[in-house]
């Protein structure tokens, strides 16, 4: 999964806070402390040795600079999930928690984990930009709707209201025409919007999402993507009672984003309104057929990438 085929001698776990970040050998079974700075993480990551593999979590972004000088260094690092990582400390009963515990699991984690982990690297620069906007898209109309609905309220004062609906609508054409403007000056990401788009239902607006937020389009297989989306339905059996299963984890902004192409999809797009119509007849939920509409979806558009050879960077 990972293209890695020799193991690391050493297990650098990197506790990673705003100002300092905790590390831990698991060769030296040693700690020490460095400053979270450009020169700092520089010389650290100078003074390894190319066999050693660094683990850290993702904390919103903090950990940039950190992966930044290792990369810039050549030397091989995991951006672990830190819910998985949380789940992986408590397994051994450790209830407490400071950053050289933290600093120990993650060195752990990597040593029993790495090699089904994938090693980190540097997002292109018109994906990151991409991924920017969409998010900054996203908050805006999170934003936009709450708005709306206070407007709705008892006592509603549109004259406090009303300009600040104008001045996010106007934001979020604004958002919408730079996102437009980015797709057109890069040809991969153009291309694998429009694979995207063939779908029914993907819109103008979706298409552009999906691909920031789920660059691994393409490069999985159907059960890995419908998974790692939130869309795969997980068992739920224990002795003789098989449960109703039900989808759980992933990434819910996937959820949230196919929802509305999803339903469209079922009344416009021939084959998904069969597969629903289908579900329905044979007894099931219509939101149970929706979310398998959705996962359908999601399978067509890592489909569609893998076969015209567009696989997206990570």
């Amino acid at each position: 999964m990972n293209g890695v085929t020799t193991s690391p001698a050493r297990f650098i776990g990197c506790d990673v806070g705003k100002k300092e970040i905790v590390v831990f050998d698991s060769l030296s079974k040693a700690f020490s402390r460095i400053a979270n700075s450009p020169e700092a993480l520089a010389e650290f990551a100078a003074g390894l040795d190319p066999d050693a593999l660094v683990i850290c979590e993702a904390t919103g972004g903090y950990e940039a600079m950190l992966l930044e000088a290792l990369v810039a260094h050549r030397r091989p690092a995991i951006r672990a999930d830190a819910r998985k990582v949380k789940a992986f400390i408590r397994s051994f009963g450790t209830l407490g928690k400071n950053d050289p515990i933290d600093a120990r699991a993650l060195s752990r984690y990597g040593e029993e984990r790495h090699d089904r982990l994938p090693r980190w690297k540097p997002a292109d620069k018109d994906r990151s930009a991409l991924v920017e906007l969409v998010r900054i898209r996203d908050d805006m109309v999170k934003d936009r709707t709450a708005w709306t609905n206070r407007s709705r309220a008892p006592g509603f004062r549109g004259e406090i209201i009303a300009p600040v609906q104008a001045a996010l609508n106007a934001q979020i054409r604004a958002v919408e025409t730079e996102i437009k403007a980015l797709l057109d000056a890069c040809q991969p990401l153009r291309e694998a919007v429009a694979a995207v788009r063939t779908i029914k239902g993907m819109g103008p607006t979706v298409g552009p999402a999906l691909i920031a937020l789920m660059p691994e389009l393409g490069t999985l297989d159907r059960r890995q993507i419908a998974a790692l989306a939130g869309l795969a339905p997980h068992p739920n059996q224990s002795g003789t009672r098989d449960g109703y299963r039900k989808v759980k984890g992933g990434r819910s902004e996937i959820k949230r984003l196919l929802l509305l192409p999803a339903m469209t999809a079922t009344k416009h797009d021939p084959a998904l309104k069969a597969f629903y119509d289908r579900l329905i007849a044979n007894g099931k939920k219509p939101i149970i057929a929706l979310v398998a509409v959705m996962r359908k979806m999601i399978i067509i558009a890592n489909a569609r990438l893998r076969d015209a050879n567009l696989q997206q960077v990570s």
